[in-house]
């Protein structure tokens, strides 16, 4: 018998984990001299009561859903992906080339080529530590990081040396063409009686993301592959047992999980920039693994994780222009929310279920 319901372990603990975090970023507020209460109201201001607002928290939320998924999947497997910074980047690449080198009609067709160059690039660049963890037992937290390194020195030479147009100072590619300009939420919802949105970047990727949760839902709990790769996670061994092949599964896994990564590019490169630029990507990959650790692995619970984290963000921004408080406090709380999710768990998970126990014991 579980010692705590499923809904506890799903919503209880990440709630308590993070008052909690906020608790203590409330804490470290104050040490700077500062009111958390009027840093809060702010933060939810900026960020939650005006639609330029909510446009810059769903844009970097449509990042951290990417980012977000692509670590839930490679954790099913028992994989730790930290590449996602370097999948991304590399995923910007293909989505360049494909913007810059085919002559699409319309955004609609480019959205679908450029989301198919983001994740075969990602995937490819997540194929080789993918392949030394099944044949060569390098471990994949390792491989992954140090690719991440690869990716930005391999992007910055293609940027400045192939892609940069003459006589640019830039390291950026040309523009792309207008055809695959990708429609922003000012474009779609604005009305001249009723502007929304104005000058965010937030656009129709958002979207994207959406469909990309339903799909990871599909694949991990609803397919045969989906059970292979949570069997694998679960038990090596047994499932090897059933005939489940370790590398293949591997493989797969990390495939499936760099091409996640390499299609939050969409949003930066198509969706917001419309060129490739260097460190675009900023950070998203190592998000996407509070998100994954926040949300449970489970494709609803990184959406409101990747919510939380873009409110973060956006909040962030309106703290560093409006009272004295440095963005990098943000750094600090996402810390903090990464530190009670993640690594601090038990600490609140332990209390919990004993107190489940208790009272499944006094009602027996």
């Amino acid at each position: 018998m579980d010692k705590m319901p499923k809904w506890a372990d799903i919503v209880l603990i990440p709630l308590i984990s993070l008052l909690l975090a906020a608790f203590f970023s409330a804490l470290v507020i104050l040490a700077i001299g500062e009111n958390p209460i009027e840093a809060l109201k702010l933060m939810i201001d900026g960020a939650l009561m005006r639609s330029a607002g909510w446009g810059y928290t769903l844009y970097y939320a449509t990042n951290f859903i990417f980012t977000g998924l692509a670590v839930s999947v490679a954790f099913h497997a028992r994989l730790f992906n930290i590449g996602g910074e370097g999948q991304a980047m590399l995923g910007g690449l293909g989505v360049a080339l494909v913007c810059l080198y085919i002559p699409w009609p319309h955004w609609s067709l480019s959205i679908l080529g450029a989301s198919l160059g983001a994740a075969l690039f990602g995937a490819l660049w997540a194929l080789i530590p993918a392949y030394l963890q099944a044949k060569r037992g390098s471990h994949i937290v390792i491989t992954t990081i140090m690719f991440n390194f690869i990716a930005a020195a391999l992007l910055n030479y293609v940027l400045v040396e192939m892609l940069r147009p003459v006589g640019a100072m830039d390291p950026a590619s040309a523009k792309f063409p207008d055809a695959t300009h990708l429609p922003s939420f000012q474009d779609m919802f604005s009305t001249a009686e009723s502007p929304m949105f104005r000058g965010a970047p937030a656009n129709v990727t958002f979207f994207l993301a959406l469909i990309a949760c339903f799909v990871v839902w599909a694949l991990i709990w609803r397919t045969r592959l989906g059970y292979e790769i949570r069997a694998f996670g679960q038990s090596e061994t047994a499932a090897k047992y059933a005939g489940i092949s370790p590398v293949r599964i591997t493989v797969i896994a990390m495939l499936i999980s760099g091409a996640l990564a390499g299609m939050m590019s969409v949003n930066t490169t198509m969706g917001e920039s419309e060129r490739l630029i260097l460190n675009s990507t900023e950070g998203a990959g190592f998000i996407g693994i509070a998100v994954a650790l926040m949300g449970r692995n489970h494709p609803f619970g990184v959406l409101l994780a990747a919510i939380l984290f873009g409110f973060l963000y956006q909040g962030g921004a309106e703290l560093a222009l409006w009272t004295s408080i440095p963005r990098e406090l943000i750094v600090v709380i996402q810390a903090l929310v990464i530190l009670f999710t993640g690594a601090l768990d038990n600490m609140v998970r332990h209390p919990l279920e004993k107190l489940f126990i208790a009272l499944r014991r006094r009602n027996a």
